[in-house]
């Protein structure tokens, strides 16, 4: 192994040194140039360097680069070929290999490495070999075996999603203010959830910096403990109007105020059982599960099935139906008055998510159950800030006294820091705008309408939704990304990936969200760029209308 490390130029210089290699590893003409997340870059550079260019020799082609795929060639070869070695030593061989991120998958790992056979190498040499490289780390970034085999744990669970094709790689989108949907670096964002571009809206920006020249940056603590503050209950009121409820709860995100109620309401009234629908959002399902209680699953927005199961049960015995107005990844809209009709006939509290509608839908922006005239007949409504009203936090409404057990009982609220004042601010001035302004939805909505046509002309595989969303399928995890890297790269368009667990595994897709501020000129260079890419990829055209 150490004939391998003399052979890099760059290596071998700070094997020598009691200097970290990591630190050092900016200083690798291969490694400072190379972007991992660019496999053209990686391949240009495989014929720069050294080490490189001594394995090239035993193939035929340059080897795919592959991330971690089939993991450390150098853990592997002593995990596999000297059983005997600690899982500790396996571990530092990892750690302090300089090219863990270039998993080279073919041929033989002794050939790759370039070292004798295994049975040649001796267990005590091999181990004064890793130990001299270990040794070459400061004490502070030395750990102990203990440690070591922990991180073995996190290592493999991250190689899963890698070899999955799920690995998510955070990009840097920092928003240019005035100039949305595009980022500093030019780049036209087609997947944010600023649905209607109100994150950037003057009237939200001014109510912010007012609050902030008013009261400054935090809470100061939770609602219980100085944290409350004049815009915390004027948004609450605001959004109790809105609903036609008579009261709010702020909870720092919807994801928070989902899981808090539900297992609030659960704690709150013995032997209840919940009805979910199986496309319920994750937040949805992890109150569900904190609560512990007795759940049916009904089929995607059956209602038969739903019936089915409810009737399995006495009336006079607790039930609670949870379900959602905008399915996010789909598109569908859940039958909200058929739902309110079955629990009428069996006795059960609704529960309905509109994070995907408020703002969005409605005379005043309170989502599909005002749109449809159903909004009176719903227990609970739980919403966001943080998409079409383009702020941030999460609220449920609902009566007086549910809304008030949940802020007496819930742990996730009542340990939680309250939202900090230029939050609210920005949230209320949203919301008091959307109410009255209808510009913003009907521009929407019609920018929807005509990035599907679109898309459907163009012969790309678009889900036929009645909603907002626009889901653009393509079935596999790594093609997905590897065109989602591709559009950023060729075109200066950026759409997320979106893969397992967020949807099924086998209906990977992009989620288009086109908004007001999108403009006819972006629409059509994007479904350009998507034509191209299909083609580019081999992907057919001709299949029209998808399906989910």
């Amino acid at each position: 192994m150490m004939e391998f490390f003399k052979k890099c130029p760059f290596f071998s210089k700070y094997t020598k040194e009691s200097s970290n290699l990591i630190q050092n590893i900016s200083k690798c003409p291969f490694a400072s140039q190379a972007n991992f997340s660019n496999q053209n870059q990686i391949r240009s550079m495989h014929n720069e360097c050294p080490f490189i260019k001594q394995i090239k020799r035993n193939y035929s082609t340059l080897p795919e680069f592959k991330g971690e795929k089939e993991g450390c060639p150098f853990s592997n070869f002593i995990r596999n070929k000297i059983p005997e070695v600690s899982v500790q030593v396996v571990a530092e061989t990892k750690n302090v290999c300089p090219f863990k991120h270039l998993a080279v998958v073919q041929g033989k790992v002794e050939e790759q490495l370039d070292i004798p056979p295994p049975t040649s190498i001796p267990k005590s040499s091999l181990s004064n070999q890793i130990s001299s490289l270990v040794e070459t780390q400061t004490p502070t970034q030395k750990k102990t075996p203990a440690k070591e085999t922990y991180e073995i744990f996190f290592s493999n669970a991250l190689d899963k999603v890698r070899n999955e094709g799920r690995y998510r790689v955070f990009r840097n989108m920092t928003r240019q203010c005035g100039q949305y949907p595009k980022t500093h670096g030019e780049t036209i964002v087609w997947c944010s959830n600023d649905y209607l571009g109100m994150g950037q809206h003057p009237v939200v920006l001014q109510a912010i910096q007012e609050a902030v020249s008013q009261c400054g940056a935090g809470s100061g603590g939770t609602r219980n403990i100085a944290g409350t503050n004049k815009f915390h209950l004027k948004l609450e009121a605001e959004l109790a109007d809105l609903h036609g409820k008579e009261s709010s709860l702020l909870f720092a995100n919807c994801y928070s105020a989902n899981v808090a109620a539900i297992s609030t309401i659960v704690q709150l009234i013995p032997g209840l059982t919940l009805f979910s629908d199986a496309k319920n959002h994750a937040s949805l399902i992890d109150g569900i599960r904190t609560s512990r209680a007795n759940k049916e699953v009904f089929k995607h927005n059956d209602l038969k099935h739903l019936e089915e199961l409810l009737s399995k049960y006495d009336k006079k015995a607790p039930k609670m139906i949870i379900f959602e107005s905008v399915y996010s990844m789909d598109g569908t809209v859940g039958p909200i008055e058929g739902i309110c009709d079955l629990a009428q006939k069996y006795n059960a509290l609704t529960f309905i998510d509109e994070v995907h509608a408020v703002g969005l839908y409605g005379e005043r922006g309170a989502g599909i159950a005002e749109r449809d005239g159903v909004m009176h007949r719903l227990d609970i409504i739980s919403g966001t800030l943080a998409k079409a009203f383009g702020v941030y936090g999460g609220y449920i409404s609902s009566s007086n006294n549910i809304i008030d057990a949940v802020r007496s009982y819930a742990p996730g609220f009542i340990f939680t820091t309250a939202l900090p004042p230029s939050v609210t601010a920005g949230a209320l001035a949203s919301v008091r705008h959307l109410k009255s302004s209808k510009i913003e939805r009907q521009t929407h909505q019609r920018k929807a309408k005509e990035l599907k046509k679109l898309l459907k002309e163009n012969g790309l595989p678009v889900l036929d939704t009645s909603t907002h969303i626009v889901p653009l399928m393509i079935g596999d995890p790594i093609l997905c990304k590897k065109m989602s890297d591709r559009l950023l790269e060729k075109f200066n368009i950026y759409v997320q990936p979106i893969n397992y667990p967020t949807v099924p595994v086998g209906t990977e897709r992009f989620r288009l969200t086109p908004s007001p501020v999108h403009t006819d000129e972006m629409m059509r260079s994007l479904v350009v760029a998507l034509c191209q890419l299909w083609d580019e990829f081999g992907l057919p055209r001709n299949r029209g209308v998808a399906a989910v």
